[in-house]
C-alpha cells in the first residue's frame, strides 16, 4: 500500500525523493519533471496555491486545436507510416518559442519600469509582433482571462509578487491604445505570466508549454493515425504546375 504522507522536504524537497516513493503523491505539476527545474535553489516543492498556478497553466496549453502548427505537423506526419513517437516528435521540434520570449519582455519590463520605453526598444531591434500578443483568430483569446483572474487571486494571497502581471497588462494596454481593433494577450503570454510570477527562468517557459503542448500533439497524432490517410498534405497539387515553356 503507498504511503498517503508525502516525503519530507527537508534537506532539498523532491529533487533527493527515490522515484518510487512519488506515485499517488502529487499533481503532475508537483511530480512531472518539475523538481529538477524549480526556481528555489533545494528544488523545495511549491505549496498547493502555487500548484495550482502551475497547472492551469500547463492544461490552457494542451490544445487549441489543428491549426496550431505543432498540431498541424504532428497530423500530417502521422499521415506517412511513421511511429507515434516520430509524429509527435515532429510536432514539438516546430513548435515556438514565443512564451520564452514574452518572459523576457516581461523581465524587461518589470527591471526598467516603463512598458513604453521597453516595446520601444524592441520596436527598434526589429521586432514586429510582441511575443505573447496578439492573435490570428481571436479578439480576446478565451483562456486570457481565467488565467489571469487566478493570478491576480494569487496575487491578493501572497502566492505570488504581482509584478509580471502588472507588467503585462501595461504592455498590452500600451500596444491597445489608440487602436481601433485589439491586440489581445495570447495563450503565450497568459502562460508566460504564470511561469514568470513562479520564477521559473525564461527558456522553462518554452519547456513547459512544450510539455503541455505535447499532450494534445498525442491525441492529435493517434487521432489522425486512426483515420486511415496516407500521406496527407497541406499543399494543393496544382500548388506547382508546368506551363510547358
Amino acid at each position: 500500500m503507498l504511503n498517503s504522507t508525502p516525503p519530507s522536504d527537508t534537506g532539498g524537497g523532491w529533487r533527493r525523493t527515490p522515484i518510487d516513493r512519488t506515485a499517488g503523491l502529487g499533481s503532475s505539476s508537483e511530480l512531472s519533471g518539475c523538481p529538477a527545474i524549480r526556481p528555489r535553489p533545494d528544488g523545495a516543492r511549491g505549496n498547493a496555491d502555487q500548484s495550482r498556478l502551475l497547472e492551469a497553466a500547463l492544461v490552457a496549453g494542451v490544445d487549441h486545436g489543428p491549426h496550431a502548427p505543432s498540431i498541424a505537423i504532428a497530423r500530417m506526419t502521422a499521415t506517412c507510416g511513421v511511429g507515434l513517437n516520430n509524429a509527435m516528435a515532429s510536432g514539438v521540434n516546430s513548435h515556438g518559442g514565443a512564451g520564452q520570449q514574452c518572459v523576457e519582455l516581461l523581465d524587461e519590463v518589470v527591471a526598467e519600469g516603463s512598458a513604453a520605453e521597453v516595446i520601444a526598444w524592441w520596436r527598434a531591434r526589429g521586432v514586429r509582433y510582441l511575443p505573447g500578443f496578439g492573435h490570428r483568430f481571436h479578439t480576446l483569446d478565451p483562456r486570457r482571462d481565467p488565467l489571469l483572474a487566478l493570478v491576480d487571486e494569487a496575487v491578493a494571497a501572497g502566492v505570488v509578487a504581482g509584478w509580471h502581471v502588472r507588467a503585462a497588462r501595461e504592455v498590452e494596454a500600451a500596444l491597445n491604445r489608440g487602436r481601433s481593433v485589439p491586440v489581445p494577450m495570447n495563450i503565450d503570454g497568459a502562460t508566460a505570466v504564470i511561469y514568470a510570477e513562479l520564477g521559473f527562468a525564461a527558456p522553462l517557459a518554452r519547456g513547459l508549454f512544450v510539455l503541455s503542448r505535447s499532450v494534445g500533439i498525442l491525441a492529435h497524432a493517434w487521432e489522425e493515425m486512426g483515420q486511415g490517410r496516407r500521406n496527407k498534405c497541406p499543399i494543393r497539387p496544382t500548388y506547382l504546375s508546368h506551363d510547358g515553356g
